[in-house]
């Protein structure tokens, strides 16, 4: 068995790979850039090595560095989590040749899945069903339309080398295929520097299927059963869950044999993923799944495949690359109940999904089966690295009891002053849809209109936050969701209590406000008796922050001043914490409805900030270069008087 491992990785998965590494006896060493040198994976290692700085080009995709912190640590394997080198060739061979053990396949079976074409050629001739399409060595346009034009419309362009959604383009009718191609090929080529396309038939009703495998060095290869990817927002998984909503015995039969059958045909050894697109039309069924590609490394959403099968994967992992078998065979793999994962992003949906980057000064999650993160109170979400929180995993009986107890982990979250998809996904959770199973991967985008929350507050939210501020007037202190059911004795009497939320002003009458909050318990307050809504929250320094169905609001009393009373609707503010590196327009200034007033940078993106109306420029508190927090007002438009 290895005795000590390095994990090339950071955040949540290498917190897990930890914390399994731990219960076993074997000494755990971390890698660790500038942006992550007080994160939770390096609190958690038994050491940590420093590998660069923060961007991860240079330090966790630089692998002599990664090579060099094992040998120096005298760690024996490197475990390479997921994303970054996981996938890389080139970077297993160095290990090995480095005398080190690999946790992962062998190199030779990293590339056999690694171009599509030829992940799809080899599946082919294992009798694998591959989906209906062109994947030739004739990659001129005329040949690559008249494919098109055969296999008929729509049709699906992909880059053989592409992930993540990118070097993708759906093609709807014929005239529109030639600059697809060329679009599609220029990001490809960008993005992994390969051009080479492959083409495939669009599946009008796509579910995304996917079947965990498990190989060794002993020729042994076992399935774990299917997990179901198909809520996805542009081609990223949102909602995973296992097993598949409505899979039949039959089916998943198939499909699972079709899936030890492409593990078998490249001498798998270790945890992969066998990726399957089926047509949901009619339902799932073997003869309208076929292969799509191979993840040869552990998935993200590998936790719900333990939860229903009680398989530690990543202990899997250990004692395979150590020389042992696998530890239990096929017959003795079964499934217990579901499970379902969310993944908790620090995004805002109700600003187009624009990451949130800053410090958690508040982190609470709900009660789930499983919360894997790789932060914690007072920790950073960092601008360098892929903004997930944490994975929220619930694991019950049935999928309706799983679904309810993902909704209510989530519901329960608090995070601030970072924002987070919580809202976004309770919403997609119980939408009536989703319960039913009647999903597909475009689920989302049709729903999308009703499931993002706007981040404005309702009635009754403004109604809390009163009563929140209104106690912390009264005695001082934060305030504990104890003490949410009222005033304190002593209190002094109030009528009403200013408050603002996003740039509004209001005085909220307190007698409206106590006739709205009904305590229910010592730990929440219920503020929408018909629909069962409850919220929690604290004040602290001249700020009010509720959280109510897996949303945060942030209101700012009379206390904090700078002049937020006067803002009104014309206050603009800031989406998101960033840089102002553009500011187009001066105190006074007339401007018309959609001027670019300011542009504010974070996450390497730009976002240009426009007048909502017609009128005149006041309150600039912008400065080019300055650094702004979210919700922070930049300037308010006054409007033009009628």
């Amino acid at each position: 068995m290895i005795n000590s491992l390095l994990i090339a990785n950071r955040g949540e998965i290498a917190c897990r790979i930890i914390r399994t590494a731990r219960a076993m006896g074997v000494r755990t060493v971390a890698v660790y850039s500038d942006a992550d040198a007080k994160s939770l994976h390096v609190q958690t290692a038994d050491e940590a090595v420093h590998i660069g700085p923060s961007p991860a080009a240079e330090s966790y995709l630089i692998g002599e560095r990664i090579i060099a912190a094992a040998q120096a640590t005298g760690a024996e394997a490197i475990h390479p989590g997921y994303g970054f080198l996981s996938e890389n060739a080139a970077f297993a061979q160095a290990v090995i040749d480095a005398g080190l053990v690999w946790v992962g396949p062998k190199p030779a079976s990293i590339n056999a899945m690694g171009l599509k074409d030829a992940a799809k050629a080899l599946m082919v001739a294992a009798g694998v069903p591959v989906t209906p399409g062109y994947m030739g060595e004739d990659q001129s346009d005329d040949r690559l339309k008249a494919e098109a034009d055969k296999i008929g419309y729509p049709v699906l362009i992909k880059a053989v080398a592409g992930g993540g959604g990118k070097g993708m383009r759906k093609v709807d009718v014929e005239g529109e295929f030639l600059a697809a191609l060329a679009s599609c090929r220029r990001e490809a080529s960008a993005s992994f520097g390969n051009d080479v396309v492959l083409l495939e038939k669009w599946i009008t009703s796509p579910r995304h299927i996917e079947v965990q495998v498990f190989g060794d060095a002993h020729g042994n290869v076992v399935h774990l059963f299917e997990r179901d990817c198909s809520l996805q927002r542009r081609h990223q998984k949102v909602i995973e869950e296992a097993p598949a909503p409505g899979m039949d015995a039959a089916t998943r039969e198939a499909i699972c044999a079709a899936a030890v059958k492409a593990a078998q045909a490249v001498d798998y050894e270790g945890a992969g993923t066998i990726e399957f697109i089926a047509d949901a039309s009619e339902g799932l069924r073997a003869d309208r799944t076929w292969f799509m590609e191979m993840n040869t490394r552990l998935q993200v959403e590998h936790p719900v495949t333990e939860e229903i099968t009680g398989v530690d994967l990543v202990e899997w992992q250990l004692r395979v690359a150590s020389g042992e078998p696998i530890p239990l065979r096929q017959d003795q793999l079964a499934i217990d109940g579901h499970a379902i994962e969310a993944r908790l992003y620090a995004e805002d949906p109700s600003t187009g999904f624009l990451p949130s980057t800053g410090r958690l000064e508040h982190l609470a999650f709900g009660d789930a089966t499983r919360i894997e993160t790789g932060v914690e109170q007072g920790g950073q979400v960092s601008p360098f690295y892929d903004p997930m929180i944490a994975k929220v995993v619930c694991h019950a009986d049935d999928r309706e009891e799983a679904i309810d107890g993902l909704m209510g982990a989530l519901s329960d979250t608090e995070v601030w002053p970072v924002r987070t998809n919580a809202g976004f996904l309770v919403r997609a959770l119980d939408a009536e849809d989703f319960r039913a199973g009647h999903l597909d991967t475009g689920f989302i985008a049709r729903h999308e209109d009703e499931l993002v929350p706007t981040g404005v507050a309702s009635e009754a939210i403004w109604h809390v936050a009163a009563r929140i501020a209104a106690d912390e007037a009264g005695g001082g202190g934060d305030v504990g969701p104890a003490e949410l059911a009222g005033f304190r004795l002593n209190a002094p009497a109030r009528r009403s209590i200013w408050l603002s939320h996003r740039g509004e002003g209001r005085s909220i009458d307190m007698a409206e406000a106590e006739a709205q909050c009904i305590s229910v318990d010592t730990d929440e307050v219920e503020i929408d008796a018909a629909t069962d809504t409850l919220a929690t929250g604290y004040a602290d320094g001249g700020q009010v922050v509720v959280f109510a169905e897996g949303m945060a609001y942030g209101f700012d009393t009379a206390a904090r001043g700078s002049g937020i009373a006067a803002a009104g609707d014309g206050a603009i503010l800031a989406p998101m914490p960033g840089k102002v590196i553009a500011v187009d327009v001066v105190e006074g200034q007339p401007v018309g409805q959609g001027d670019r007033l300011m542009v504010l940078e974070a996450m390497k993106m730009e976002h240009a900030l426009l007048a909502p109306f017609d009128g005149t420029v006041r309150d600039l508190a912008a400065v080019v270069g300055g650094q702004v927090e979210v919700e922070a007002i930049l300037v308010r438009i006054e409007p033009v008087s009628e």
